[in-house]
């Protein structure tokens, strides 16, 4: 019989990637220019200091994601090196512990020894990455994928505010570049919850709520300095 349902946790590698990002690139980019505007700044000054963060950002995303997703990729590496050498071995043992584990799964004794029996006859290494190790093709590491995905979604994401900038009067930034972004937070919040499988209303309030405070943040930061500048 074919297999014929289709759940979401393959997506979960790069989704939590592109959705970091994304969030990441409008609510810092949206913060950086609001406290920029904040100072009584020009429209040029906002827009360098906006690109500067975009580059930026999108750079500091891609490393931060290849490096952190990397280091998981080489501990799964290591530990199914591990265990396939356990299994050339000591296959019998490797036999015991994948049945101990279907019996805590609720097998009795003997079916769970009869499971562990063909699975490994299969593929005994991906029968114990799977059961034993919690690691599985679906959601192994992919950190080239990670860091792509996190760097194009920030530069999206921080193009938008931007391009408030760009479109609305000088006197107008603080109010267009707030409003516009606490959408774009509501529908990246509501798009990645629905792509994901979740509650899209929860998904959208939570990433908005946050980044609500942090643009408040930084816009009362950079009035500040502005007033003691001044």
């Amino acid at each position: 019989m074919k297999h014929t349902e289709h759940h979401k946790t393959h997506r979960t590698g790069w989704l939590r990637a592109a959705v970091l990002g994304a969030n990441d690139g409008i609510v810092s980019t949206a913060s950086l220019v609001l406290g920029v505007a904040a100072t009584g700044a020009s429209t040029e000054s906002i827009l360098v200091a906006g690109v500067a963060g975009l580059v930026a950002g999108a750079m500091s995303m891609a490393a931060g994601e290849y490096v952190s997703v990397s280091s998981q990729s080489d501990t799964e590496r290591a530990d199914l090196r591990r265990e396939s050498q356990e299994l050339e071995d000591n296959p019998v043992f490797e036999h015991a512990e994948l049945t101990a584990i279907y019996v805590e799964r609720g097998l009795d004794a003997e079916l769970a020894s009869t499971v562990a029996t063909r699975l490994m006859e299969h593929d005994a290494l991906g029968a114990h990455a799977r059961d034993e190790l919690g690691i599985s093709e679906a959601l192994a590491a992919r950190p080239v994928q990670a860091a792509f995905a996190s760097a194009g979604t920030f530069a999206v994401g921080a193009a938008l505010p931007l391009l408030t900038v760009v479109l609305f009067p000088i006197a107008l930034v603080m109010w267009t570049v707030s409003g516009s972004s606490l959408v774009f937070l509501a529908l990246l919040g509501g798009l990645s919850a629905r792509a994901g499988g979740a509650p899209v209303l929860s998904g959208a309030g939570r990433v908005t709520f946050w980044g609500a405070l942090a643009m408040a943040l930084t816009a009362g930061v950079g009035a500040l300095f502005g007033v003691v500048a001044g």
